[in-house]
């Protein structure tokens, strides 16, 4: 699995300030998801496999909505949202509706 990077800058203002960035690469993730899906791996009737949130996209969500990942990890919401979003269809196998 594409591991989340951190990367430090420098804002260059003169000011000492940091920038704190983190990057994936969900390229990797997605093809996963994609070679699953053609296979049929999408789990039982009992238990489906959904997904995979890339770790970068839980922050970004986290962040967006001002949702704590402690949060993010309780409320079955938060993942059903993110995994509804047509945007993340490239994270889906199992395609139904949540």
């Amino acid at each position: 699995m594409s591991q989340m990077d951190t990367r430090f800058h420098s804002d260059n203002s003169g000011k000492g300030n940091l920038i704190v960035q983190n990057v994936q690469d969900c390229t990797p993730i997605a093809e996963m998801c994609k070679r699953l899906q053609s296979q049929g791996k999408t789990g039982s009737s009992d238990m489906k496999f959904v997904g995979t949130i890339p770790a970068i996209m839980v922050e970004k969500y986290c962040i967006d909505n001002n949702v704590t990942y402690k949060d993010f990890i309780r409320n079955d919401d938060h993942v059903k949202r993110i995994m509804n979003d047509p945007a993340m269809s490239h994270f889906r196998v199992w395609k139904g509706k949540l």
